[in-house]
């Protein structure tokens, strides 16, 4: 036994409860005041139930394409050498630093009407800005880097000498990517998702300022909650986040679940 199990373990577990556990307990506590019915009406609303469509539909489109080009910048930076390589892979991280509010005003200035990409877009019908695509651009720049910092170390330890021995035995770089790297990859590349999708899920920040929040339309759930506590409806406020929170824990579990087998198979592969 560990010198001192006993009284860290208290402490960890007070501190626990006192950060965490308490807020969410109270939480649940006063939607609870609403009753039943109150509760499912506050939750149902039709705005609420629009943006919970624009907030989990963002997201999920968001983590799918955060997937895709995640793997492409991960692939780069691992195998390739080329100029500016280092400022490429601290760029990736700028989202992590960058407040959430800084990167809404610069996503809209630039997606706007009159901004340096928005302009060019007005004229062919597309509008970024001010609706729910700016939503899911937003997104997708919050996103990125959790798919890229999960996937990339499974890269750097994947064996070269797998992909040698497919070739020798006469598989194209498409077979090889396809039935002897992309299936280590897949379990990091689905926890990489669950986090750009958890993280999508709750961003307000970035995207209050270019989502528009155009009741019915452009209004996500992080929002709803703030509007909610602004009209002193502490109940409603509450009972949007309890539905939020019980889709957050259910995420947690996915994630720990997608990461333990991660785990599992990159040891089997090895």
């Amino acid at each position: 036994m560990l010198p001192g199990f006993g009284l860290t373990l208290g402490v960890t577990v007070f501190y626990l409860a006192l950060i965490v556990l308490v807020p969410l307990s109270a939480v649940f506590a006063k939607a609870a005041g609403l009753g039943w019915d109150g509760f499912v009406a506050a939750v149902t609303a039709p705005r609420v139930v629009a943006s919970y469509k624009l907030s989990f539909g963002a997201s999920l489109i968001a983590a799918a394409i955060n997937s895709v080009f995640g793997l492409l910048l991960a692939w780069t930076l691992v195998r390739y050498r080329f100029p500016g390589k280092r400022l490429v892979d601290a760029l990736i991280d700028l989202p992590f630093a960058l407040p959430t509010a800084v990167a809404g005003i610069a996503l809209t200035a630039l997606y706007a009407p009159n901004g340096w990409l928005g302009r060019l877009l007005e004229p062919l019908g597309v509008q970024v800005a001010f609706g729910p695509l700016g939503v899911l651009v937003a997104l997708v720049f919050i996103g990125v880097p959790f798919v890229v910092r999960t996937v990339q170390p499974i890269l750097e330890d994947l064996e070269v000498e797998l992909e040698e021995a497919a070739a020798s035995l006469g598989a194209s770089r498409g077979q090889t990517f396809r039935h002897v790297i992309l299936p280590v990859l897949v379990p990091a590349l689905l926890t990489g998702f669950a986090l750009a999708f958890a993280r999508a899920v709750g961003e307000y920040g970035s995207v209050i300022f270019i989502a528009g929040n155009i009741p019915l339309v452009s209004e996500i759930t992080p929002l709803m909650i703030i509007t909610k506590l602004e009209q002193f409806d502490y109940a409603g406020a509450t009972a949007i986040a309890v539905v939020m929170l019980v889709f957050s824990f259910v995420l947690l579990l996915i994630i720990n679940a997608l990461q333990a087998w991660s785990s599992w198979q990159t040891g089997r592969a090895r």
